[in-house]
This record gives C-alpha cells, structure tokens and sequence, in this order.
C-alpha cells in the first residue's frame, strides 16, 4: 500500500520527467498525508539510490549504518534494528527522528530532510518483546529498558507482599526483567524452563490450536528446580493467555506447589492497530476482567502486572529529552495517530473475523 502511494505520487510530480531530489520529497510529503499510522520505510530507486522515511510519530523504529569497505569506498545500509547492521559491521551513523526521510545517492551522497515532524512516541512494545535485547531503539539499550522494568516489578511485588522461593523468567525477552527482580528481591532466580530454539515465536503464530502445540514443543521444565517450591513466574506480557497457561500447567505438573505470573507489562485491552498482530479485541484475556479472574483462567495462583507509568518511566529513562511519550495504545486505549476511534476498531476486528482470524 505504501509502496503504491510512493511510486503514484512520484509519477505524477515527475510528469514524464527525470527524478529529483525535490520528487522525492513530494512523494513522501504525499505519503504522510495519505497513510496515516505506523510505519519506517527503506527502498531503491532503480538507477538513483536508497531512500528510507519514518512516519511523523516515530512509532515504528528504524536507523541508517556507515561502513568502510577495504577499498576505501563508503557503503550504507538500513535496518529496524541496530543490532542488524552491527552484525555486519556497520556503525550507526543516523537514527531518522519522526516524519524525516533520507536519500543516498549511487555516489554515496546522504540527504536529511525532514519533511513532516510530530510529536515522538515510540512503540513500547517493542521494548517490551518485539526487539532484540542486543539492539538500542533511537539510542536507547533494549536491555536496559528490560532491566529497568524487572526493578519496577519487583517494588510492586514487594508492596503487594508476595512471597516465592524461586524466581523463573519465561525465556528469552523476560531474562534480564527476572534477573533484576531476584537481585531486588533476594530471591533465588533459576533457568527451570528451557526453551527448543527451533520452534518460533507462539504470539504471532496463527490460531490458538497452533499456539498451543507449540508451547510443549517450545518449552521443557527442569522439575528439580520447581518441585515443592513457591514459584514467581516472570513473562513479558500476557496477550490471549493461550502460552501462560500451558505454562502454568508445566509448572503445576513438574510439582511446583504455587505460581504467581507475573507480566512486565501493564494488562492488554485495546488492540493494536500499528501493525502488532493482535488486532481483536475478543482475543485478549485481560479485556474486561480483573486480575483475580484473570488469574483463575490461567490456573495461577496470583497475577501481578507492571503499571503503566513505571513502563514508560522504563523507556523514557535514557530518553528523556528525544520522547515525548510513547505508543502504549495496546494499553491504555490512547492511540497517538488520533484516527482511531470505535467505528475504525470495529472495521479492522470485523476485517479480521471475516478472514477467519
């Protein structure tokens, strides 16, 4: 879709004329316009070079590499993540700000401009679970927000007095949250779930029949590290309950004697419309339900979940300056865009269930 609007757009400013930089950013000035959302854009101009913009609310990430080859030329190179492009061997040389594009010409000119700033809010889902923990989003370290977030948890296990005799992340985006929580707290932190690396992520997977099946397939208790013991599960966050259930269950099985979850993140009750597959509202667990009855769904014995101001105080930590605030709409029900409202929801939940999602 954006693609069409991108090139529709070029055309008719070039009227059968020869590219421009001045083209160039017409067109995107035409597709901030036009979509409305979130989105970071890289792509090529067959025979004129790399460009890559970023919607006005910087909601999606994105960020630009410098390398030097051995013969002296300078290459570049566009990902989502940092950590892409330092696995190649490339240093970050720009983190494009919100409603900014850049161009990079065959002879490796590199044009700023931007075109159509707004207000800065990032997703904060992606550091809760989307991005990598060895990346850093607009300069910010993925797993320093992640450790942030375990130390917020802890405080608010502490004041709710609970107790456990053993801390437990759900591998992998969890780890450092858990980590700092068994530092906080005292508390013994053990690897007792061991995860099959060949078996993808369960969230995006399609249907919970899928999801299901491949939490087992996914997921081994070591039974000696829960048995008889008060277990403080540690998850990023609970979407449709589907895999904290099963796990729950294994950890019931393998003898733990009480499992309180535990979500770094705040209850999911909107859905998200910037591109996160979790788009209907039937799917998520926490949508009008309280954390008790929540709990009993998923045959927990108690559910915490991190509050919504110390996750953005957990993100905004090393950002203070650069963001505003950030996209936490899955949560809160506040979508930054500020084009979204019931009707619009209904049209892509109803989109949805008619494609059988």
């Amino acid at each position: 879709m954006i693609l069409n609007v991108f090139a529709d757009s070029m055309a008719r400013h070039a009227a059968g004329g020869s590219f421009s930089h001045e083209i160039f950013r017409a067109a995107v000035a035409d597709v901030f316009r036009q979509v409305h959302g979130a989105y970071s854009v890289v792509g090529f101009v067959a025979g004129e070079g790399l460009f890559a913009f970023r919607d006005p609310w910087g909601i999606k990430p994105i960020c630009l590499g410098r390398r030097v080859r051995r013969d002296g030329r300078v290459v570049h190179a566009v990902a989502s993540e940092s950590v892409v492009l330092e696995a190649l061997g490339y240093e970050i040389e720009h983190r494009p700000a919100p409603g900014e594009a850049l161009f990079i010409s065959h002879d490796g000119e590199v044009r700023i401009e931007a075109i159509s700033p707004s207000r800065f809010r990032p997703c904060v889902f992606e550091f809760v679970y989307f991005a990598r923990p060895d990346s850093t989003l607009d300069g910010t370290s993925v797993y320093r927000v992640r450790e942030r977030m375990g130390r917020a948890l802890a405080r608010r296990v502490r004041a709710l007095g609970i107790e456990a005799d053993v801390i437990v992340p759900v591998p992998e985006s969890s780890r450092p949250a858990a980590l700092e929580m068994a530092r906080e707290l005292g508390w013994p932190f053990r690897e007792a779930l061991v995860k099959n690396r060949y078996v993808g992520r369960t969230f995006i997977m399609p249907g919970d029949g899928a999801r299901q099946r491949s939490v087992r397939h996914k997921l081994n208790v070591i039974a000696s590290e829960v048995r008889g013991r008060r277990v403080l599960l540690v998850d990023d966050s609970i979407v449709r309950g589907t895999t904290s259930r099963q796990i729950v269950a294994m950890l019931r099985e393998a003898g733990a004697s009480e499992v309180v979850l535990c979500s770094t993140a705040p209850p999911l009750r909107h859905p998200c419309v910037y591109g996160i597959d979790m788009s209907t509202r039937r799917e998520l667990i926490a949508r009008g339900r309280d954390e008790a009855q929540i709990a009993d769904l998923l045959g927990a014995d108690r559910v915490v979940y991190q509050q919504l101001d110390a996750l953005v105080a957990s993100v905004r930590d090393e950002a203070q300056q650069a963001v505003d605030d950030t996209c936490h709409a899955c949560f809160s029900g506040e979508y930054p865009t500020g084009d979204v409202d019931e009707a619009a929801l209904a049209e892509v939940e109803q989109e949805r269930l008619d494609a059988g999602a």
